[in-house]
């Protein structure tokens, strides 16, 4: 299906758009069944976050009529949702008027081993160390030159993701996921005030969880914490749930708790 780029079919940007100049911009990455999108609310709540901190003015309402458009014509599959400050002058100052660019893409539902799911993963222990910055914390922006480089420390496919820890080797999350712990079944999640990306199933497994009397916690966690852990697992909203089994010397089985949230999100990742 090809790209719309602010409603109309095309193929090609402005080489003056900041998003490329600057990765100036925000993207979302959403599953899309039979036109209708996973976790769209959540979508787009982290969207219009992401715009008011970044201040690039946005019709959100616009938006996401033209979102529900190119889904319905998509059917099934991925689309990404890019969104720019727009074209703008030579230098970092912000271009007045801002005249946002809206980009949508369409692929492929990635297709990973359905091993992954029930009998769990090995985390990548990536040497990379994010870096903190409270004002893009938690955002999903087109910078992502940290997962770039993390994602290139390996290539052997034992490893299905790697683990991300910030300069003071806390547990922040994965290279495209975010990552959970269970410990006396309390689940617990980093907090994202410093770095790491505030992924939707994130958000959706802990309200879950918590409606399903599931004790929940934000907290910051030490690599200590994670190797002290019952139960390990990382989410996404494209897969759900992979249990982790190891990380580096460490090994953990499949628990109850990443079992019983599996089931509570088969609407979302069933096919």
């Amino acid at each position: 299906m090809q790209a719309w780029i602010n409603g109309q079919p095309a193929d090609c940007i402005a080489l003056a758009d900041r998003g490329l100049a600057y990765g100036d911009g925000l993207f979302e990455t959403i599953k899309v069944r039979n036109g209708r999108a996973a976790l769209l609310e959540r979508h787009l709540a982290r969207l219009h976050e992401g715009c008011q901190r970044l201040l690039i003015p946005c019709d959100m309402l616009a938006l996401r009529d033209e979102l529900l458009a190119y889904m319905q014509q998509l059917g099934n599959g991925v689309c990404k949702l890019i969104l720019t400050r727009g074209v703008g002058q030579r230098g970092y100052g912000m271009p007045d008027p801002c005249l946002p660019q809206r980009i949508l893409q369409a692929s492929s539902v990635p297709q990973w081993p359905v091993a992954h799911q029930q009998q769990g993963i090995q985390l990548f222990a990536c040497q990379l160390r994010l870096s903190a910055q409270p004002l893009l914390a938690g955002l999903k922006h087109l910078n992502r030159l940290e997962q770039v480089l993390a994602r290139a420390e390996w290539s052997d496919p034992a490893y299905a993701e790697g683990l991300l820890l910030d300069s003071q080797e806390r547990v922040v999350d994965g290279v495209f996921s975010n990552i959970f712990i269970v410990r006396d079944q309390q689940l617990i999640t980093p907090a994202l005030n410093r770095s790491g990306v505030a992924g939707v199933m994130r958000a959706e497994l802990l309200a879950r969880a918590a409606a399903a009397g599931v004790a929940v916690q934000i907290a910051d966690i030490s690599l200590q914490q994670l190797q002290q852990a019952d139960e390990v697992f990382t989410c996404n909203s494209l897969y759900g749930i992979w249990p982790v089994c190891g990380y580096a010397t460490q090994h953990w089985s499949i628990g109850p708790v990443t079992r019983k949230l599996q089931q509570l999100i088969t609407d979302l990742v069933d096919e």
